[in-house]
């Protein structure tokens, strides 16, 4: 049906433009599995976590941040960077506790997502994370952040999603991953 679904292209030349502390930007010249020659510029970043953290009984953790990217907070679930070194569960562990406060009491990854592989490299893994809402200790922001999360209830952040007030991708990824295939 796709024969060259997931077959790598040939990476015929490759020059970075520009490398700053979050991404870099790679000019390409490559041949596809499909036997083009294409010109592409591919935006380089580390791996990422996207965490649907719930409570037993279906509270989603939501957080509000302010994104550059759209200039103004965005309400979300929370996610950072997997650091070198660390898987995804323990990035999702690291995260949650550093954002919120909260402690993970099991993490699963539900799947992976690519962000926008017409020209980004990077990938979220969707994490669940269950905890206890009375266990929480102190949050440690980085230096550049500040993160406000609330309890809200699944029902809630549904309709939310539906009338588009929460529409970050990876929120809307997680939360239709769990409700189609884990819930």
């Amino acid at each position: 049906m796709f024969e060259t679904w997931h077959r790598p292209g040939k990476i015929l030349k490759k020059k970075t433009v520009y490398s700053g502390r979050v991404f870099s930007v790679d000019q390409l010249h490559i041949q596809t599995p499909d036997g083009l020659e294409v010109e592409r510029d591919l935006i380089k970043t580390a791996p990422t976590i996207t965490i649907l953290a719930m409570t037993e009984d279906e509270e989603i953790l939501m957080t509000s941040e302010y994104r550059a990217g759209v200039n103004s907070d965005s309400v979300s679930v929370p996610a950072g960077i997997v650091n070198p070194g660390e898987t995804s569960e323990q990035a999702a562990k690291r995260e949650l506790q550093e954002e919120t406060g909260y402690v993970a009491e099991s993490v699963a990854k539900m799947t992976r997502i690519t962000s926008s592989e017409g020209f980004m490299d990077q990938f979220a893994d969707l994490m669940l994370i269950k905890f206890d809402p009375t266990k929480r200790v102190q949050k440690h922001f980085d230096a550049d952040e500040f993160v406000n999360s609330h309890l809200v209830p699944l029902k809630r952040v549904l309709n939310w999603i539906k009338d588009g007030k929460v529409n970050t991708a990876q929120a809307v990824s997680a939360v239709s991953y769990y409700m189609l295939f884990l819930k």
